[in-house]
Protein backbone atom coordinates (compact mmCIF):
# COMPACT_ATOMS: atom_id res chain seq x y z
CA UNK A 1 0.00 0.00 0.00
CA UNK A 2 1.17 3.20 -1.20
CA UNK A 3 1.32 6.79 1.07
CA UNK A 4 -1.53 8.18 1.95
CA UNK A 5 -2.16 11.54 -0.25
CA UNK A 6 -2.95 14.43 1.94
CA UNK A 7 -5.32 16.89 0.21
CA UNK A 8 -3.32 20.44 0.41
CA UNK A 9 -6.94 23.00 0.65
CA UNK A 10 -6.23 25.89 -1.27
CA UNK A 11 -7.10 29.24 0.42
CA UNK A 12 -7.58 32.71 -0.18
CA UNK A 13 -7.89 36.08 1.84
CA UNK A 14 -9.14 38.84 0.12
CA UNK A 15 -10.54 42.51 1.33
CA UNK A 16 -12.02 45.44 -0.80
CA UNK A 17 -11.46 48.98 -0.75
CA UNK A 18 -13.14 51.57 -2.79
CA UNK A 19 -13.05 55.24 -1.93
CA UNK A 20 -16.58 56.36 -2.97
CA UNK A 21 -16.44 59.74 -4.52
CA UNK A 22 -17.94 62.45 -1.94
CA UNK A 23 -20.70 63.18 -4.33
CA UNK A 24 -21.92 59.55 -4.45
CA UNK A 25 -22.29 58.94 -0.48
CA UNK A 26 -25.43 58.19 1.30
CA UNK A 27 -26.23 60.01 4.06
CA UNK A 28 -26.21 58.43 6.94
CA UNK A 29 -26.65 59.72 11.55
CA UNK A 30 -22.54 60.56 12.73
CA UNK A 31 -21.33 57.68 15.07
CA UNK A 32 -22.26 58.09 18.92
CA UNK A 33 -18.87 60.33 18.62
CA UNK A 34 -19.04 62.04 15.80
CA UNK A 35 -21.00 65.21 13.85
CA UNK A 36 -20.35 64.47 10.56
CA UNK A 37 -22.17 61.75 8.21
CA UNK A 38 -21.05 58.07 8.81
CA UNK A 39 -20.44 57.70 5.25
CA UNK A 40 -17.78 60.88 5.14
CA UNK A 41 -16.22 59.46 8.61
CA UNK A 42 -15.59 56.13 7.19
CA UNK A 43 -14.46 57.48 3.60
CA UNK A 44 -11.85 59.85 5.64
CA UNK A 45 -11.02 56.94 8.19
CA UNK A 46 -10.13 54.52 5.68
CA UNK A 47 -7.99 56.91 3.20
CA UNK A 48 -6.05 58.11 6.25
CA UNK A 49 -5.72 54.40 7.69
CA UNK A 50 -5.08 52.63 4.24
CA UNK A 51 -1.57 51.49 4.52
CA UNK A 52 -1.88 50.26 7.74
CA UNK A 53 -5.09 48.37 6.92
CA UNK A 54 -3.54 46.80 3.87
CA UNK A 55 -0.47 46.05 5.57
CA UNK A 56 -2.10 44.15 8.41
CA UNK A 57 -3.94 41.96 6.27
CA UNK A 58 -0.76 40.99 3.83
CA UNK A 59 1.08 40.39 7.64
CA UNK A 60 -1.44 37.92 8.62
CA UNK A 61 -1.88 35.90 5.37
CA UNK A 62 1.64 35.53 5.24
CA UNK A 63 1.79 34.36 8.71
CA UNK A 64 -0.53 31.62 7.88
CA UNK A 65 0.48 30.67 4.50
CA UNK A 66 -1.85 31.79 2.68
CA UNK A 67 -2.92 33.66 -0.68
CA UNK A 68 -3.66 37.54 -0.42
CA UNK A 69 -5.96 39.28 -3.18
CA UNK A 70 -6.25 43.01 -2.78
CA UNK A 71 -9.27 44.54 -4.74
CA UNK A 72 -9.59 48.60 -5.64
CA UNK A 73 -11.55 50.37 -7.95
CA UNK A 74 -10.28 49.71 -11.56
CA UNK A 75 -11.94 48.26 -14.86
CA UNK A 76 -13.65 45.13 -13.24
CA UNK A 77 -14.84 47.49 -11.07
CA UNK A 78 -16.38 49.72 -13.02
CA UNK A 79 -17.81 47.43 -15.22
CA UNK A 80 -19.81 45.58 -12.55
CA UNK A 81 -20.65 49.27 -11.21
CA UNK A 82 -22.04 50.13 -14.60
CA UNK A 83 -24.98 47.25 -14.82
CA UNK A 84 -26.09 49.05 -11.31
CA UNK A 85 -26.17 52.81 -12.69
CA UNK A 86 -27.08 51.84 -15.95
CA UNK A 87 -30.10 49.11 -14.64
CA UNK A 88 -30.66 50.39 -11.20
CA UNK A 89 -29.83 53.84 -10.61
CA UNK A 90 -31.60 54.40 -7.01
CA UNK A 91 -29.09 51.53 -5.46
CA UNK A 92 -26.25 53.85 -3.40
CA UNK A 93 -22.65 53.16 -4.25
CA UNK A 94 -22.27 51.76 -0.71
CA UNK A 95 -24.37 48.71 -1.54
CA UNK A 96 -22.65 48.40 -5.47
CA UNK A 97 -19.03 47.99 -3.52
CA UNK A 98 -20.80 45.23 -0.70
CA UNK A 99 -22.62 43.35 -3.81
CA UNK A 100 -19.43 43.86 -5.53
CA UNK A 101 -17.16 42.07 -2.63
CA UNK A 102 -19.76 38.80 -2.88
CA UNK A 103 -19.27 38.90 -6.55
CA UNK A 104 -15.73 38.34 -5.70
CA UNK A 105 -16.05 35.76 -3.22
CA UNK A 106 -17.63 33.86 -6.04
CA UNK A 107 -15.04 34.73 -8.47
CA UNK A 108 -12.41 33.30 -5.88
CA UNK A 109 -14.30 29.95 -5.64
CA UNK A 110 -13.27 29.07 -8.85
CA UNK A 111 -9.69 28.82 -8.34
CA UNK A 112 -9.60 28.30 -4.06
CA UNK A 113 -11.26 26.07 -1.75
CA UNK A 114 -11.87 28.18 1.21
CA UNK A 115 -11.82 31.47 0.93
CA UNK A 116 -11.98 34.16 3.91
CA UNK A 117 -13.31 37.72 3.19
CA UNK A 118 -12.34 40.57 5.35
CA UNK A 119 -13.86 44.31 5.21
CA UNK A 120 -11.33 46.86 4.75
CA UNK A 121 -12.03 48.15 8.70
CA UNK A 122 -11.26 44.77 9.76
CA UNK A 123 -7.55 44.20 12.34
CA UNK A 124 -6.31 40.75 12.41
CA UNK A 125 -4.91 40.30 16.12
CA UNK A 126 -3.52 37.25 16.07
CA UNK A 127 -1.22 34.74 14.18
CA UNK A 128 -3.74 31.74 14.56
CA UNK A 129 -5.03 30.60 11.24
CA UNK A 130 -8.53 31.63 11.25
CA UNK A 131 -9.13 28.30 8.53
CA UNK A 132 -7.40 25.84 11.12
CA UNK A 133 -9.97 27.18 14.05
CA UNK A 134 -13.01 27.19 11.58
CA UNK A 135 -14.11 23.97 9.07
CA UNK A 136 -15.64 25.56 6.45
CA UNK A 137 -16.95 22.56 6.00
CA UNK A 138 -19.46 23.00 8.62
CA UNK A 139 -20.77 25.71 7.40
CA UNK A 140 -20.37 29.40 6.14
CA UNK A 141 -19.30 31.58 8.87
CA UNK A 142 -21.22 34.78 9.33
CA UNK A 143 -21.83 37.17 12.60
CA UNK A 144 -25.10 38.09 13.38
CA UNK A 145 -26.44 41.17 15.16
CA UNK A 146 -29.88 39.61 16.04
CA UNK A 147 -29.45 41.11 20.09
CA UNK A 148 -29.62 44.64 18.06
CA UNK A 149 -32.81 44.04 16.59
CA UNK A 150 -35.22 47.02 17.83
CA UNK A 151 -33.48 46.87 21.25
CA UNK A 152 -35.90 49.78 22.77
CA UNK A 153 -38.76 47.35 22.06
CA UNK A 154 -40.58 49.93 20.67
CA UNK A 155 -44.44 48.93 18.90
CA UNK A 156 -43.72 48.19 15.32
CA UNK A 157 -45.28 51.59 13.87
CA UNK A 158 -42.94 53.59 16.02
CA UNK A 159 -39.70 52.21 15.33
CA UNK A 160 -37.28 54.30 13.27
CA UNK A 161 -34.67 53.42 11.94
CA UNK A 162 -31.66 54.02 9.38
CA UNK A 163 -31.58 51.42 6.09
CA UNK A 164 -28.09 50.00 7.37
CA UNK A 165 -29.53 49.21 10.51
CA UNK A 166 -29.97 45.71 12.00
CA UNK A 167 -33.49 46.58 12.55
CA UNK A 168 -34.16 47.60 8.83
CA UNK A 169 -32.35 44.54 7.53
CA UNK A 170 -34.81 42.35 9.92
CA UNK A 171 -37.79 43.32 8.66
CA UNK A 172 -36.64 43.81 4.84
CA UNK A 173 -35.54 40.44 4.75
CA UNK A 174 -38.68 38.96 6.83
CA UNK A 175 -41.22 41.07 3.96
CA UNK A 176 -38.78 39.05 1.43
CA UNK A 177 -39.66 35.79 2.83
CA UNK A 178 -43.30 36.44 3.64
CA UNK A 179 -44.20 37.73 0.04
CA UNK A 180 -42.71 34.39 -1.03
CA UNK A 181 -44.19 32.30 1.15
CA UNK A 182 -41.85 31.42 3.89
CA UNK A 183 -42.12 31.82 7.57
CA UNK A 184 -40.44 35.25 8.08
CA UNK A 185 -37.63 34.21 10.54
CA UNK A 186 -34.19 35.10 9.72
CA UNK A 187 -30.85 36.29 11.15
CA UNK A 188 -29.34 39.76 10.76
CA UNK A 189 -26.16 38.88 8.87
CA UNK A 190 -22.95 41.24 9.27
CA UNK A 191 -20.74 40.47 5.84
CA UNK A 192 -17.68 42.10 7.24
CA UNK A 193 -16.41 38.71 7.89
CA UNK A 194 -16.99 35.41 5.85
CA UNK A 195 -15.61 32.25 5.54
CA UNK A 196 -17.23 30.27 2.97
CA UNK A 197 -16.20 27.02 1.11
CA UNK A 198 -16.83 26.61 -2.35
CA UNK A 199 -19.41 23.76 -2.10
CA UNK A 200 -21.48 26.62 0.16
CA UNK A 201 -21.50 29.06 -1.47
CA UNK A 202 -22.87 26.92 -4.69
CA UNK A 203 -25.75 25.70 -2.56
CA UNK A 204 -26.33 29.71 -1.30
CA UNK A 205 -26.79 30.47 -4.94
CA UNK A 206 -26.22 34.34 -4.40
CA UNK A 207 -26.67 35.46 -7.54
CA UNK A 208 -29.51 33.54 -8.96
CA UNK A 209 -31.94 34.99 -10.82
CA UNK A 210 -30.50 38.35 -9.26
CA UNK A 211 -32.39 41.20 -11.61
CA UNK A 212 -35.95 39.59 -9.74
CA UNK A 213 -34.49 39.87 -6.61
CA UNK A 214 -33.12 43.14 -6.57
CA UNK A 215 -36.79 44.08 -8.71
CA UNK A 216 -38.40 42.42 -5.65
CA UNK A 217 -36.37 44.70 -3.21
CA UNK A 218 -37.80 47.72 -5.23
CA UNK A 219 -41.27 46.12 -5.26
CA UNK A 220 -41.24 46.22 -1.33
CA UNK A 221 -40.31 49.56 -1.15
CA UNK A 222 -43.45 51.09 -2.39
CA UNK A 223 -46.46 50.18 -0.04
CA UNK A 224 -48.43 47.20 -1.62
CA UNK A 225 -52.14 46.92 -0.85
CA UNK A 226 -51.39 43.82 0.85
CA UNK A 227 -48.59 45.02 2.75
CA UNK A 228 -48.50 44.06 6.54
CA UNK A 229 -46.05 46.62 7.14
CA UNK A 230 -46.48 50.24 8.05
CA UNK A 231 -44.95 52.97 6.02
CA UNK A 232 -41.94 53.92 9.00
CA UNK A 233 -41.10 50.54 8.47
CA UNK A 234 -41.34 50.11 4.79
CA UNK A 235 -39.40 53.93 4.57
CA UNK A 236 -36.23 51.40 5.95
CA UNK A 237 -36.40 48.64 3.44
CA UNK A 238 -33.30 48.67 0.65
CA UNK A 239 -30.82 46.77 -1.49
CA UNK A 240 -28.36 45.80 1.36
CA UNK A 241 -26.23 42.71 0.55
CA UNK A 242 -26.60 41.39 4.18
CA UNK A 243 -30.44 41.46 3.63
CA UNK A 244 -29.85 39.13 0.39
CA UNK A 245 -27.65 37.13 2.46
CA UNK A 246 -29.65 36.32 5.00
CA UNK A 247 -32.69 35.78 2.84
CA UNK A 248 -30.88 33.04 0.75
CA UNK A 249 -29.32 31.35 3.78
CA UNK A 250 -32.66 30.96 4.75
CA UNK A 251 -34.58 29.96 1.42
CA UNK A 252 -31.80 27.67 0.37
CA UNK A 253 -31.44 26.08 3.59
CA UNK A 254 -27.39 26.68 3.69
CA UNK A 255 -25.23 25.10 6.94
CA UNK A 256 -24.38 28.45 8.97
CA UNK A 257 -21.51 28.75 12.32
CA UNK A 258 -21.94 31.47 13.85
CA UNK A 259 -18.80 33.65 14.28
CA UNK A 260 -18.09 34.58 18.64
CA UNK A 261 -16.87 37.49 19.74
CA UNK A 262 -13.42 36.55 19.56
CA UNK A 263 -13.37 36.02 15.60
CA UNK A 264 -15.33 38.63 14.83
CA UNK A 265 -15.16 41.86 17.61
CA UNK A 266 -17.69 44.21 16.51
CA UNK A 267 -16.29 47.19 17.62
CA UNK A 268 -18.87 50.12 17.64
CA UNK A 269 -20.65 51.82 20.66
CA UNK A 270 -17.99 50.25 23.27
CA UNK A 271 -14.57 51.83 24.03
CA UNK A 272 -13.14 48.49 24.88
CA UNK A 273 -11.56 45.91 23.11
CA UNK A 274 -11.20 42.33 24.84
CA UNK A 275 -7.63 41.30 24.96
CA UNK A 276 -9.20 37.44 23.79
CA UNK A 277 -10.18 39.05 20.12
CA UNK A 278 -8.75 37.57 16.90
CA UNK A 279 -10.78 39.62 14.19
CA UNK A 280 -11.09 43.44 15.40
CA UNK A 281 -14.19 44.93 12.88
CA UNK A 282 -13.52 48.36 13.82
CA UNK A 283 -17.01 49.40 13.17
CA UNK A 284 -17.07 53.05 14.88
CA UNK A 285 -13.79 53.64 12.47
CA UNK A 286 -11.97 54.55 16.35
CA UNK A 287 -8.51 53.79 14.89
CA UNK A 288 -6.31 55.38 17.31
CA UNK A 289 -8.13 52.99 20.13
CA UNK A 290 -7.53 49.79 17.55
CA UNK A 291 -3.91 50.75 16.89
CA UNK A 292 -2.91 51.09 20.49
CA UNK A 293 -4.36 47.65 20.88
CA UNK A 294 -2.56 46.42 18.09
CA UNK A 295 0.74 47.50 18.95
CA UNK A 296 0.42 46.49 22.54
CA UNK A 297 0.32 42.13 20.79
CA UNK A 298 3.19 40.21 20.51
CA UNK A 299 2.73 37.67 17.67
Amino acid sequence: MGPISIIQMKRVIYSVYVDIPTHELDNQNPYFWDTISKSERTKIALKENYQRLLHVKEKYSEQIGVDFKFYQYNSEYQLYEKFFKDQYPQITAYNIVNFYKIHLLYELAKDYDEILYLDFDVVPCTDQSFFDAWDLHEGICLYNNNKDVNKRKRPIDRINHSVRSPTAKFYNCQAMLHHQGHSGINDVINTGIIGACSEHLQQLRYFDDFANTLDFMKQLTEELEDTIYPPNIIKMFGYDNETVMSYRMRTNDVPVQWLNDAWHYFYDVEMHIPKQTMMLHAVNKKFDFVWRFYEKLNF
